[in-house]
């Protein structure tokens, strides 16, 4: 885990908070070499959301041992590092193609 994804993850909670995750999930992972905290409240700026409450969420640090009891528990699992994935309870590591989840899902269903 690199030293900006735990502020990273904290603000993404922020922005759910105001509905806009997965805009804000995708504004992170396009931007993976600027997470500073500037940044971070920047993109909040730029994808419209109330600063001032996004701010003050990512300062109170609220959403942290959520996220560090997620961590622990995807540690436990196996999970090393993202993307992971869990298909019925079978794990798979790292980005996979289509066909890698049909073929598991298709095992998994007998098919």
């Amino acid at each position: 885990m690199h030293k900006r994804a735990m502020p990273a993850a904290e603000a993404a909670q922020c922005a759910k908070e105001q509905n806009r995750f997965w805009e804000y999930h995708d504004k992170i992972f396009q931007n993976q070499r600027t997470l500073e905290d500037a940044d971070l409240q920047r993109f909040a700026t730029e994808l419209g959301l109330d600063a001032d409450a996004f701010n003050t969420c990512l300062a109170s640090g609220k959403f942290k041992s959520d996220i560090m009891k997620d961590q622990r528990e995807g540690s436990q699992a196996g999970v090393t590092g993202t993307p992971a994935f869990f298909v019925n309870g079978r794990f798979m590591s790292g980005a996979q193609p289509f066909e890698k989840f049909k073929a598991m899902i298709d095992q998994e269903l007998g098919s």
